[in-house]
């Protein structure tokens, strides 16, 4: 199991376990409303929206057709700015840096604001493995963090739980008296974190957008977390996804503009923060020392592959908050860190079809990931690509081979076909009862699950027409 994976349960099992949990669909159910109403609305505001789009995504087209040179000044200016670059091409190279510099500084607590590629390298378990403490700062991360689950959502990792489970929660594992209002849980659990802020040896923290033009790292939140584990600590260490550039400052002002937008339905996120380097001489505030980690990880590949567009992505999550079938199982039911379209489409790709095979068909394809994406990523239509391999390789169920097969030699055989359709339609009358068949298996099974089939009657379409002239 890679750390991408985060349940080794069967895929039907996990949706199973999802649909049935009536607590997280609603919750699902309203935070999607919620948020596409905002988002829609700061769309309307803004104006031009899709002349918008088309920006981001050549912003984004441009940084990866440029990358090299792009990730060779960042390191640059990054050096001279007092910090550390290090380029990581497996997930083990970058946690194995990680834990030296860990080791150096004889750290014992570490505090972590929220990042998908510190969860994608399993940053946490090879700490704790060396028996340091790893505190996940993020509300929603840490009140995951104390029961043991794993996010289930891009942008809002606790989206499948309310305030009375949350409370719950709070009560059995910390102690916690006091209501389910959100403000008060929040109370708490910020001066649980106080200390920890106050007794970290090192701050992590991921990257937005890093600005090659000055060796800056970009962070958007909306908690204050992040400002904290990133200039208390004496140490900073910087974590990104390779492709996370935006080449200046103009546009990240883009980038950040559409990111507020279909994340959460903002203008802005509530803080906007800018880190160049450790702090310098004279100055009160920041680290000592500052570390940039860059990953690749699986993207060079996938730089140089027919999957390349999924790169632009810029972690929204805006395709999670319109997506139908997410709406139903969940980002758990996924069984990845990257839940939803874009997790349909990249965790293959980082983790292998052995491990992600199924996630591509946890889609209707009705593109509307497609519709919201701000930078305009076809992830429908990179989805069916993935299909289209995985039926090339042979990675789909035995059942369904041979019944494509078979479909496929009926239907280049016109007279075959015809047979078939026409004493399929006699026997369908005579087998099919009140919308249900004798017999349910398969894909016919799963399907007469929630609906009826038609009721035969007994000719097939060919017969029907010709009798009506």
């Amino acid at each position: 199991m890679s750390y991408l994976q985060t349940n080794t349960l069967p895929f039907k099992q996990r949706v199973e376990q999802q649909v049935n949990n009536e607590m997280v669909r609603k919750a699902l159910v309203k935070a999607q409303e919620t948020i596409g109403a905002n988002r829609q609305r700061m769309v309307d505001e803004l104006g031009n929206w899709e002349e918008w789009r088309d920006d981001a995504k050549a912003i984004r087209n441009h940084v990866l057709a440029n990358l090299d040179a792009y990730l060779y000044q960042l390191s640059e200016k990054v050096t001279q700015n007092g910090g550390h670059v290090f380029f990581a091409e497996t997930a083990e190279e970058a946690t194995d840096y990680i834990k030296k510099v860990a080791k150096a500084k004889n750290a014992k607590k570490i505090v972590k604001s929220k990042s998908m590629v510190t969860e994608e390298i399993g940053m946490n378990h090879v700490l704790e493995a060396e028996g340091m403490t790893v505190v996940e700062t993020d509300l929603g991360e840490y009140l995951l963090q104390i029961v043991g689950d794993k996010p289930s959502h891009i942008v809002v990792p606790a989206i499948h739980k309310d305030r009375f489970k949350i409370r719950q929660e709070l009560h059995d594992v910390l102690g916690y008296e006091g209501s389910e209002t959100p403000e008060e849980m929040t109370a708490f659990v910020r001066q649980k974190i106080r200390e920890d802020f106050l007794g970290a040896d090192i701050g992590v923290s991921g990257c937005n957008f890093a600005v090659p033009e000055t060796g800056s790292v970009c962070l958007v939140t909306n908690e204050g977390n992040l400002r904290m584990a990133t200039t208390v600590p004496k140490t900073h260490i910087a974590v990104m996804g390779m492709e996370r550039i935006a080449p200046t400052f103009q546009e990240v002002d883009v980038l950040i503009t559409m990111l507020a937008r279909s994340a959460v339905g903002a203008k802005l996120t509530a803080y906007n923060t800018w880190l160049t380097g450790p702090r310098l001489e004279g100055e009160t505030d920041g680290p000592e020392d500052f570390h940039l980690v860059i990953v690749d990880n699986g993207r060079s590949k996938i730089l140089e592959s027919e999957f390349q567009e999924v790169l632009r992505c810029i972690r929204c999550g805006a395709c999670l908050n319109t997506c139908p079938a997410y709406r139903q199982i969940g980002g758990h039911g996924y069984g990845s860190i990257y839940p939803g379209p874009i997790g349909s489409v990249i965790s293959p790709l980082l983790g292998g079809y052995e491990e992600f095979k199924e996630l591509p068909y946890a889609c209707s394809l009705c593109t509307a990931c497609n519709s919201v994406c701000p930078v305009k990523i076809p992830l429908a239509q990179l989805i069916l690509k993935h299909r289209e391999k995985i039926a090339d390789a042979g990675l789909t169920p035995v059942t369904e081979r041979l019944s494509i097969f078979g479909f496929n030699f009926a239907n280049s055989h016109p007279t075959l076909w015809k047979a078939g359709v026409k004493v399929g339609a006699k026997v369908a009358s005579k087998l099919i009862k009140n919308g249900k068949a004798p017999v349910n298996f398969g894909a016919l099974g799963e399907w007469t699950k929630a609906r009826d089939l038609p009721n035969a009657e007994g000719e097939s379409f060919r017969e029907w027409f010709n009798n009506r002239g």
